[in-house]
This record gives C-alpha cells, structure tokens and sequence, in this order.
C-alpha cells in the first residue's frame, strides 16, 4: 500500500521506539500503560461496554499487540493502520461512571489513551533496559508524538514538549485517573479468565489440564508487573499498594529480563513484525 502525501511518518530507523518498542520486554510493560488507559472515567466505560477483552482477551491483546507494532514499524501501513484504529473506534460512545457524555474519539480521551505509553516506556526502562539519558528522553517524546499523528491525534491535541507534558500528566492524575470497574478487573488475581485455544494440539491439550493452575499463576504475575511498571505516581491515584518486599523482587526479576534479553537471538529477542522491519532496514542500507 502506497504512502499518501498527507501520511504522517512513521518513527525513524534507528531511533529510540525503534530499538524499544519490539523488543520482548515491552511485553512487560504494555499492562501497566493499558491499565492507566482504563483508569480514566471515560476509557474506562468505553471498554466496559464496547470491548471484548473479557470474553477474548488473548485475540484482544493479539490485535492490539500487532496495531502498536504497525503503528511504529509497519512503514508505508503504519498510517493506514492508524485510520482503521480511528474508525473502530467511531461509534464507540456513552456515559461514564460520572455522569458525563464521551465518544472514544473525543481528544480529551483519546490524547490520554496515547499519553499514557511515555511515562511507562520511560519507568519501566528503568528496570528492564537501562535509563535514558535527558536526550533520548526527549527524542522518545518527539517519536511518541509522531505516533499520535499517525492515530490521528493532531497537534493542538497532545502536549508538544517534555516540560508541557508532564504538567498535563500530573492534571490528569489529579484529577481524572481512579480506580474504575475494568482497572481492578485487570488487576484482580481472582478474575476468570478463559484457556487460550489456539497452538497445536498438544498445546491446547497441555493448557486444558493445567489452565486452573495457569491461570492462577498467570493472574498473580500479570497483577504484579502491572503495578510494578507503572510509575509510582500513577499507582499511587488508582490506589495501588506497593510494599517494599514487591519492589525487592521486582528488582531481582527485572535484573534478570535486563541481562538475559541481550544474550538471545534476534529472533527471540524481537517480535515478528519488528523483526520483519529490522531486516528491510538492514538491507536498504547495504
């Protein structure tokens, strides 16, 4: 599919996203930034009353996984990605737990859904990759802006620095974030939760004998790194605790995803549609 003229361009090759965004541990972080997402009144009841993340969350998650891949390295698509995200989203609309009109679209709620990836990205790398210098701070910002124009969110819409940015962080937090109905559900270790189905036939046959015990595992882990990487902020104006003894052994976990990763294969290290890009920028460059 050709690149219209009027496209917004994707992150560049080589940049900050680049390196980060496909990497496996963003696996580990993506709970923290959509729990925040969810956290805010309007998102919140968007998702309660529109999304399937209860009846297919592993699609759900697979869907939304490969939409951020393609929002960064999916080239001349990243854009038509972009507008599919938007028109998902166009008759999403109703009344949030305060009473108040939203529409999905909205750019009071759909900056925030974007808004809330650099604060997490920057946290968690603390832990998982290593921490950014003042420059790539704010070269991660300047590419998190170019993926909201490729969401549609214009300009006027998002705050266009750092030093505006986290201002416009600390209102919303203060203001608008609680702990609404689908926050705690993701949150909950005793949520249902149905069995993966897909994989090969010894797999699904594996996971139908053993998805109670699984399942449990997987809550527990999924609860932890949740509020684990989510900056301590944003936890703290949903209402999360976080005990000394977590942060310990989120240290202990974390340092062994950060020396580990490094060691595996490219295959391994990154995602399929990453990986996929990686290689074409390889091979313009040759």
């Amino acid at each position: 599919m050709g690149t219209k003229r009027s496209d917004p361009e994707p992150p560049p090759p080589g940049g900050v996203l680049w390196t980060i965004a496909g990497d496996v541990r963003a696996l580990l972080m993506l709970p923290a930034a959509f729990t925040m997402q969810v956290a805010h009144p309007a998102i919140g009841a968007g998702v309660d009353e529109h999304s399937v993340f209860r009846t297919d969350p592993w699609g759900r998650g697979e869907r939304s996984l490969r939409s951020v891949q393609l929002w960064v390295y999916g080239g001349a698509d990243a854009a038509a990605e972009g507008r599919r995200v938007r028109r998902l989203h166009q008759e999403i609309q109703g009344t949030d737990t305060r009473g108040r009109r939203y529409h999905s679209l909205d750019p009071a709620c759909y900056a925030w859904v974007h808004a809330t990836g650099f604060p997490v990205y920057l946290h968690a790398g603390r832990y998982l990759l290593r921490p950014f210098t003042p420059a790539q701070e704010r070269q991660l910002y300047r590419e998190w802006l170019q993926v909201g124009r490729i969401l549609g969110l214009h300009d006027r819409d998002m705050p266009q620095s750092i030093e505006e940015y986290w201002p416009y962080y600390h209102r919303m937090l203060a203001e608008e974030i609680e702990p609404t109905k689908v926050a705690r559900e993701l949150l909950a270790t005793d949520a249902p939760l149905p069995r993966p189905t897909g994989g090969p036939p010894p797999v699904r046959l594996l996971l139908r004998l053993t998805w109670p015990v699984l399942r449990a595992a997987f809550l527990h882990f999924r609860a932890f790194v949740t509020a684990g990487y989510m900056p301590p902020e944003a936890r703290a104006a949903i209402g999360l605790e976080w005990t000394p003894a977590q942060e310990r052994r989120l240290r202990r976990f974390s340092t062994a995803v950060r020396l580990l990763v490094p060691l595996l294969p490219e295959r391994l290290r990154y995602l399929p549609i990453a990986r996929a890009a990686r290689a074409r920028a390889r091979a313009a460059a040759r």
